[in-house]
């Protein structure tokens, strides 16, 4: 067993973040020398001291400069700065999280430098090649030398391609139940209402595509109850540039760090999103989900928990929305290892293997 190895991690966008402050904590509790590299893939000025602070972590080690360009231009210049971020750091293991581009960019450069690469959230498919962030898992999960399952599906996937996985549980589940101590009331929300993420580019960089969801969710909130948006800046922009007017039974927020989006989704009577990770806390609180795409890489979460994926399909979304109003949804339950302690499984791992 090697007793002093150094770990890399890499992030690329701000919910990298809430699955990699786990591991970290975990780790600096052992007094593993742990980094954070962030490559600023999506800029994003609301990553402050006080966001870290709220993770439990300290602000990243090594930081980018905002990454723009088509896939293959950031891909790149995520390749050569944390090419020199390994070089000055010497890590003995890189941990990738999720499936954007950064974590591609940091598997590949980290293996050809023969650095050993652990993947959190590994095996996830959606078995949909249009999507960008599909290649990314394949090749990723092709390349790495550890990799850790979130849920069975993934496991089973890892396993008909031929890779050996570790069943660990949900990272994004410790964060959640982390975090859930520092919620607070927010006193200005109506007695019940709906809760709206949505920032995926099938959703929103196509006009007809967005004036569809924003019809279906104006819609629901005129027949039901208020709908609380908490705009990201790349729906925002949308809106604006297709000049989309929303009704004032949407109310829009500002994006909000992960506490304060927390304590107002928790306690909504739905969620509509498109986000990956709300499947999987929605499913570990018991709060119904209806996930706004064609498919879903966590399907333990519609099988096992409280989501639904229902695309754009306006006449199912408003029946379920109907169903959960009258009490006639699904209760759902928790999956497998969803108990807070997947961080301390994957260290106990890491330690156990030892680090060539």
């Amino acid at each position: 067993m090697t007793k002093h190895i150094k770990i890399l991690i890499a992030c690329g966008a701000r919910p990298n973040f809430m699955k990699v402050a786990p591991i970290v904590r975990e780790a600096k509790q052992r007094n593993i020398d742990c980094r954070i590299f962030y490559s600023n893939q999506h800029y994003d000025t609301e990553l402050s001291s006080v966001f870290f602070a709220d993770l439990g972590i300290p602000f990243p080690d090594f930081y980018m400069t905002p990454t723009k360009g088509s896939h293959a231009e950031q891909t790149a210049k995520v390749m050569i700065d944390f090419e020199k971020v390994c070089s000055q750091y010497c890590p003995d293991l890189v941990i990738v999280v999720g499936d954007v581009n950064t974590t591609l960019a940091c598997a590949i450069t980290a293996k050809k430098l023969q650095i050993q690469v652990a993947h959190i959230e590994a095996g996830l498919r959606s078995f949909d090649m249009t999507m960008p962030e599909e290649i990314n898992r394949k090749i990723v999960d092709s390349i790495s030398d550890l990799l850790f399952c979130t849920e069975g599906d993934a496991f089973l996937n890892l396993h008909k391609e031929g890779k050996r996985g570790n069943l660990v549980g949900n990272v994004m589940i410790d964060n959640l139940f982390f975090q859930l101590q520092n919620c607070w009331i927010e006193n200005n929300l109506p007695d019940e209402y709906i809760f709206l993420t949505l920032h995926r580019p099938s959703n929103v960089d196509s006009m007809p595509v967005l004036l569809k969801i924003i019809d279906i969710v104006s819609e629901i909130s005129y027949k039901f109850v208020p709908v609380i948006f908490i705009v990201h800046p790349r729906t925002r922009e949308a809106l604006q540039r297709f000049n989309i007017k929303l009704p004032d039974t949407i109310r829009q927020y500002a994006p909000l760090g992960f506490t304060g989006s927390l304590s107002i989704w928790k306690g909504a009577k739905v969620v509509l999103t498109d986000s990956g990770g709300l499947q999987e806390e929605t499913t570990a609180l018991g709060v119904p989900c209806l996930t706004l795409r064609k498919n879903t890489e966590r399907p333990c979460t519609e099988v096992i928990g409280t989501n639904t994926v229902v695309g754009a399909d306006k006449e199912k979304i408003i029946q379920l929305v109907s169903d959960i109003f009258v009490g006639q949804y699904k209760k759902g339950a928790i999956p497998e290892l969803w108990d807070g302690k997947a961080a301390e499984r994957i260290i106990n791992i890491i330690m156990e293997r030892g680090i060539e």
